[in-house]
């Protein structure tokens, strides 16, 4: 069976890459040892920072409400447009091809995540259903009795106030208004 060499076994196999890196780490450590005994210098953020300049953040851009709601009323007919009438709309609102394209895209995106607005079957059906709960709604307390309230009972005043319904006339029970001038 062969042996299987185990890690102190390998400390003395030397691999020509290892030799040079090996160096290079000696070298380097003993360099800023010679400079600094007792401090370690340190690198600060990113290996490639520094090396472009930043790009600058181009500013968003607003529209005016002519150009938007023509955006709007080219996407409601229409979600995708060819080159040549992206070409065509920008050319008519003042605006670059490149603008249209992006606000299509985006108009596109917030289309896609609003939910879809329901059918107009959808709505009659629940327009009946909202007619027909309120109609219940309201038979069922037409047909209900007033249940005295037991609290009310033995005050007859109470009581006469719980019953009271305004909306019935009776022209009998109604007091004759007199002039006082």
């Amino acid at each position: 069976m062969p042996s299987v060499p185990t890690v102190s076994s390998l400390g003395g196999l030397n691999f020509p890459w290892m030799e040079s890196s090996r160096r290079f780490v000696k070298d380097r450590f003993t360099a800023a040892a010679a400079l600094t005994p007792f401090t370690v210098t340190r690198r600060i953020g990113h290996p490639y920072q520094n090396r472009t300049p930043p790009k600058r953040k181009k500013p968003r851009t607003s529209f005016s409400r002519v150009q938007i709601c023509e955006l709007e009323k080219r996407f409601h007919r229409q979600k995708y447009l060819a080159s040549a009438e992206r070409a065509a709309l920008a050319k008519s609102l003042k605006m670059t091809d490149a603008q249209v394209k992006t606000w299509f895209q985006n108009r596109r995106t917030k289309w896609r995540a609003s939910p879809p607005p329901p059918s107009q079957a959808e709505r009659q059906q629940a327009s009946r259903l909202m007619l027909q709960l309120q109609h219940d709604a309201f038979q069922k307390s037409l047909n209900d009795s007033i249940q005295p309230d037991p609290l009310c009972l033995h005050n007859s005043s109470l009581f006469a106030l719980q019953n009271l319904q305004p909306w019935e006339e009776d022209s009998s029970k109604v007091p004759a208004v007199t002039s006082l001038v």
